[in-house]
């Protein structure tokens, strides 16, 4: 049985030295052999408060298996969506893990993988059959048996008060238990050299003691970390910005209670967490069999060093040399159980621990070696065939003189790195850089977000006889990007035939990101019976990161016909040819990285009506584009600054508009509301874009009459985009004007219909629509209108922002619509 000794939450850090937290974090996990895996679907699935308890409370390996990017989730510190989105909530999610010393993994290998977060689903069904229920099944169980998790924990149970993304995750959890173990399932993985691997037990957890097999108190302080395991666990939320999660909470008790849904092991009648699962290499010895008693000392005299080097903290030189002679043992002891013949699944098990070990006594031998690394490439943007440089800069700050100490810098295939620089002594005190040219070879592959850096150092020494391994990460994010990137304005363009634009303006700006003097021949390229003029235009830079605009006048046809249409742009650069935009992702929590796409501009014909002298404010909210591209698509716009709001006549805009969510992002907007509702109230129509029940919302003074967003807000919304709407009212002019409203107008919708329906509203406010999911009761709360003095207030959470960024006609006629009421 294992005991948790921790200091009490009453407790405090008295120790007169502040704790060295980096030692530390090394060497606990010196003192267990369980592994644990925490399953869910988006990045911020994990269960923080638990996984910092087992990681940083009791040292177990631990880990999270995320299967998508979040990219459809919302932004709340910007306005990439998609792609770029889960591009951030990737790093997020890795940034959080370095605080609770959890490893994050995702089952998405690559922008616009098939498990893609799609938006909100209600049904494994439907997850799966957009995911490819083979190709993510085939995904766990390769993950599991590369992993081999002692324990497996999914985040959520399967009820239908979950995301259907969240349950698809439980189930197939719960089905790779047995399956992982099971040769006939996946049986390819073998031949490329995974091994079949049986979990051990698999929890999920529960609301209450009483539903539980085992409930663990996690709220313990620890004098380490100057908190409880769930704030640690709360930092790491912090890091989740895009998502608005973290919170400040106190140091209270907390329970975790878990169900054992399956188990392989006899626990013997115990109900703890770990009863079954040996917990240290003194509990595997007793599964040697009685002939190896040999190895049973063997596995004892090991996890004795492995625990001397815990006692050692914070003592660095004793934790150094402790670590140095249980590095060698572990070392010696694998050598002896490949040659033991213990049985396949013995020597997987003991294999697989001994080869953790020996990573976490390397890593705990460079944490107290003393050495500073500091690797830095001269440039960590780079172009193919470029020649640099990078340096690594190694020197001894311990109290022990490190032998053959090497610095090489590993490069990805076809790469050349070439140094004059050897193994060398390094004595206390003593310092050695290292510089490599490089030459990056012409078909380097480019940059992307989800692969491993290009660029990495392997640090290596020798004390006694034993060498040690680790690999560093240089600063900043290195990546290889074109010659060029070709960045369009407009994004996307709305041909409007019912008043075609004679001339639409482009703008490509481009970026030059070689070394030295270029230059570039820059092309737009338009569909057929398109007139683009200039026909092409030459830019020259003089240095790297430098950027030049190129303008371009387009003449969509006359007979334009309803349709789809691309306009790309291409630049010419030394006789070769580059069409990428690089997306440039940059936030202080996460740093800088990269997306690079089609330069494209996505083009719809459609009939759009609107009023000739219709005047919008609009009150961007940070987390939409709605605003350029209504402009875009010839509406008159002004974009409502703070100081509008608290003084600027409002009464000069016909109808005034929020962006989605702009209660939470704009504090002058809820210091100013009232002067809205006074706006409306005199005469204006307000039209308010959907908020979450949290955003800043009120439910009582927000809107003229009391409005309830729905709550939870998992069960107010719609996710099928293609559910049936049906039109109430269809003689109010919302539907009516400018536009006639059709049902082609709610076709090819992307993501979802709506979000947070509104539970409850004032009798002043009539209801224009209806829909709902399959095998549900139909909200009709998706447009609500009040008359408010002289002018009318309408609030609607229909997605249309998503509509309208992804070029779906009938989204921008149902929001010109909504924005021209009363301008008849």
């Amino acid at each position: 049985m294992i005991v948790f000794s921790l200091v009490p939450i009453t407790g405090s850090a008295n120790e007169p030295n502040k704790p060295d937290v980096a030692l530390w974090n090394a060497v606990k996990p010196l003192e267990t052999t369980v592994t644990f895996l925490n399953s869910g679907a988006h990045p911020d699935d994990e269960r923080s408060d638990f996984l910092a308890f087992l990681s940083r409370g009791l040292g177990v390996k631990t880990s999270s298996l995320i299967a998508n990017r979040g990219e459809g989730g919302q932004n709340e510190i910007g306005n990439e969506l998609d792609n770029a989105l889960g591009i951030i909530r990737s790093r997020e999610m890795i940034e959080a893990a370095k605080i609770t010393g959890v490893k994050a993994y995702h089952l998405s290998e690559t922008t616009s993988d098939p498990i893609y977060d799609f938006g909100f689903s209600k049904t494994s069904a439907e997850t799966l059959a957009k995911w490819g229920e083979d190709l993510t099944y085939e995904r766990v169980i390769r993950f599991i048996r590369t992993y081999q998790p002692d324990i497996l924990m999914p985040s959520f149970q399967d009820d239908d008060t979950q995301h259907g993304h969240h349950r698809t995750m439980t189930i197939l959890s719960e089905r790779a238990f047995k399956d992982a173990a099971d040769p006939k399932i996946f049986p390819q993985q073998l031949k490329q050299g995974l091994s079949v691997w049986q979990v051990k037990k698999l929890y999920l957890p529960v609301s209450t003691k009483e539903q539980a097999t085992t409930s663990i108190e996690i709220g313990a302080f620890d004098p380490i970390y100057g908190m409880t395991y769930p704030q640690l666990g709360e930092q790491s939320r912090y890091m989740h910005k895009s998502q608005g999660m973290g919170s400040d909470i106190p140091a209270a008790p907390r329970q975790v209670h878990l169900e054992l849904k399956q188990t392989a092991v006899d626990t013997k009648g115990k109900s703890d967490l770990f009863a079954g699962v040996p917990y240290n290499f003194t509990e595997w010895s007793a599964k040697l069999p009685s002939s190896a008693s040999k190895l049973r000392t063997e596995f004892i005299n090991v996890q004795r060093n492995l625990n001397a080097v815990v006692a050692a903290y914070p003592n660095e030189h004793h934790v150094f040399t402790t670590s140095q002679t249980a590095l060698s043992d572990v070392r010696s002891l694998t050598a002896q159980i490949k040659k033991a013949r213990l049985g396949n699944e013995l020597e997987n098990d003991l294999l697989h621990k001994l080869s953790l070990k020996e990573e976490q006594l390397q890593t705990v031998s460079y944490v107290s070696s003393g050495l500073d690394v500091q690797a830095k490439a001269a440039s960590t943007i780079l172009t193919k065939e470029q020649k640099t440089s990078a340096t690594v800069t190694v020197k001894n700050t311990g109290e022990q003189t490190l032998k053959k100490v090497t610095a090489s810098l590993d490069t990805p295939k076809g790469w050349k790195a070439k140094t004059k620089s050897k193994a060398i002594n390094l004595a206390p005190n003593q310092s050695t850089t290292i510089t490599y040219e490089i030459d990056v070879p012409k078909d380097a592959d480019y940059y992307h977000a989800y692969h491993e850096p290009a660029l990495t150092t392997i640090i290596s020494y020798e004390f006694g006889n034993t060498k040690t391994t680790v690999i560093e990460e240089l600063e900043g994010t290195v990546a290889v990007l074109p010659d060029v990137s070709l960045t369009l304005s407009p994004e996307d363009i709305v041909v409007n035939t019912a008043d075609r634009q004679k001339e639409i303006p482009v703008t490509v700006t481009v970026k030059n990101y070689r070394d030295g003097k270029t230059s570039a021949n820059i092309a737009l390229h338009t569909p057929k019976d398109w007139k683009v003029s200039p026909s092409k235009s030459t830019v020259s830079f003089t240095k790297k990161s430098e950027e030049k605009q190129v303008k371009f006048t387009v003449t969509p046809p006359k007979t334009i016909q309803d349709g789809k249409y691309t306009l790309t742009a291409q630049a010419t650069v030394n006789g070769k040819t580059f069409n990428s935009t690089i997306q440039e992702i940059s936030y202080d929590h996460i740093g800088t990285f990269y997306y690079q796409y089609p330069a494209a501009i996505n083009t719809v014909a459609f009939e759009l009506l609107k009023p000739a002298s219709l005047k919008v404010g609009y009150i961007e909210s940070g987390f939409d584009k709605v605003a350029d591209y209504l402009s875009n698509a010839g509406l008159t716009i002004t974009k409502l600054t703070a100081t509008d709001l608290a003084s600027g006549d409002l009464s000069q805009y016909d109808t005034i508009v929020t962006g989605i969510r702009a209660y939470l992002s704009r504090e002058d907007l809820k210091a100013n509301n009232a002067r809205l509702l006074q706006y409306v109230e005199n005469g204006g129509h307000l039209v308010v874009q959907y908020h979450k029940p949290g955003d800043g919302w009120d439910e009582k003074t927000t809107a003229p009459y009391p409005l309830t967003i729905g709550n939870p807000s998992i069960k107010w919304r719609v996710t099928d985009e293609k559910a049936a709407v049906n039109v109430l009212k269809p003689e109010s002019a919302l539907f009516n004007y400018p536009n006639k409203i059709t049902t082609k107008d709610w076709d090819n919708w992307v993501q979802e219909r709506g979000l947070y329906f509104p539970m409850k509203w004032d009798p002043h406010f009539e209801t224009f629509i209806s829909m709902a999911d399959p095998n549900e009761e139909p909200f009709d709360s998706g447009i609500l209108m009040a008359q408010y003095g002289k002018g009318t207030y309408l609030y609607t959470n229909l997605v249309l922002y998503r509509q309208i960024q992804s070029q779906v006609p009938g989204g921008y006629r149902i929001l010109t619509n909504l924005i021209s009421y009363g301008a008849e």
